[in-house]
Parts: structure tokens; sequence; C-alpha cells
């Protein structure tokens, strides 16, 4: 059976790495590249659309936002969607391994696969201090508090649409990953990692790039771990 398997791209000002992102996802293996564009301040839509992918607006800021905005997308379509895949826009991840992160999937080896940077190659400078200890210490906590082994809350991840549809996202910001992790342990979801390459990002980080983002994030996932106990 071939599934059909289509992406999930938030994204935030970053017209100057979206192309590239769109280029190098392998055409073969997926059937549409869904940018939902978080209100952007420059042409990142308009760099997607010439790149071929389907844009949608939200204007809400928030990961968890834009990626819900291309959930309710792909479920109100007629065509059927097997896997979705999630990656960011800021060509950090590698697009072109995504059969890697799909394999498991299409092999029904697991339900939910998360593209692991901790057990990956790392471009040096690519993860800040504080994220490589926020990845630490999330993943710590989620193994007491749920009795799952992840090592990372990676952006680039690949999940059954059934499935994601089981786990009723909600957040709308800092917490999306690890909600997904959460209530993935919390279902008994098959889940495994896979390793992924990462590299320093194009651009300037919402998140990491600033103390307050840096601080937000920390919080809004820690305040997750302990929402859903």
């Amino acid at each position: 059976m071939h599934e059909v398997i289509r992406v999930i791209i938030p994204a935030l000002n970053e017209e100057k790495s979206i192309a590239k992102v769109i280029n190098e996802i392998p055409e073969k293996l997926v059937k549409e590249i869904i940018v939902c564009d978080n209100n952007s301040a420059d042409k990142t839509s308009e760099e997607a659309k010439k790149a071929g992918a389907t844009v949608l607006l939200e204007k809400e800021k928030g990961y968890g936002a834009s990626c819900l905005k291309g959930i309710n997308y792909i479920n109100n379509l007629e065509e059927k969607t097997d896997i979705v895949v999630f990656l960011d826009g800021d060509y950090s991840d590698y697009p072109e391994e995504m059969y890697q992160l799909v394999a498991p999937i299409q092999n029904d080896e697991a339900d939910m696969v998360i593209g692991s940077r901790a057990l990956g190659i790392k471009e040096k400078g690519s993860l800040t201090p504080q994220q490589v200890f926020g990845n630490w210490l999330a993943t710590k906590m989620l193994k007491a508090f749920y009795g799952v082994h992840f090592t990372d809350l990676g952006p680039f991840r690949a999940i059954k649409l059934d499935t994601l549809n089981l786990l009723n996202m909600q957040d709308r910001n800092y917490g999306w990953t690890v909600e997904m992790q959460i209530k993935a342990a919390k279902q008994k979801i098959r889940s495994i990692e896979v390793p992924v390459s990462y590299r320093q990002r194009i651009g300037f980080s919402k998140v990491s790039g600033t103390v307050k983002g840096t601080f937000m994030a920390g919080y809004k996932i820690i305040l997750t771990l302990f929402k859903y106990l």
C-alpha cells in the first residue's frame, strides 16, 4: 500500500529559508506540502507559494496554532491522508531524511516517530546550551512522570493522521511537541525515535534567540508536563 503523506510546516518570517526547505522535501514521497504562515511580516507566503506549497494563514501567533491550522485543513480534504510530517521552516532540519522518519510507520513498526537531534549529528552551535539542557530535563521528566523514554522534543516528526486525531491536540504555542509525546505515552501509542541531523538555522530564532522566548518555552513545557498527570 502506498501511504499518502502530507507535510505541515509552521513558519514565521522564514522568507530566506522556506523555499530551500520545500525544495529538499522528497517529491516522490510527499503528496502535499502545507506551509502555515504564522502572520509573517516578510515574504514567507510568497516564497512558499513560488516553491509549490499550499499556504495557509494563521494570524494567532503560536507554533501550536499554526500546526492546528494545518491539521484542520488536512482533516477537511476529500482525499485521505495517512501520515502527517511536521518540520520547521528555518532549514535547521534535513528534509531529505524524511524517508528514515516515515519508514517505521510504513513498515507498521510505529504510529509516531520523533526525529531525535540528540541521537543524530548536530552541527556545532545548532542547539543552544539552554535548548540542550531543556530537552534533557523535559525528557527526564517525561520518563519520571509518564514512563516513556525519549531523548528529544524535536520538531521533525511523523505520525499517522488517525493517531494524531486521537491525541486531540490543544496547545497553541510552546507546549505543542511535549503535549504530543505526553498524550502518546498516556494512550500507549507505538512511538519510536530515529536519529536526525541538525544544522544552524537560517535567520533568527523566535524562541531560543531571546531570553523571553527561552523562558516562556521552558515554562510552558514544564507546565504541560504537570498538566496531564
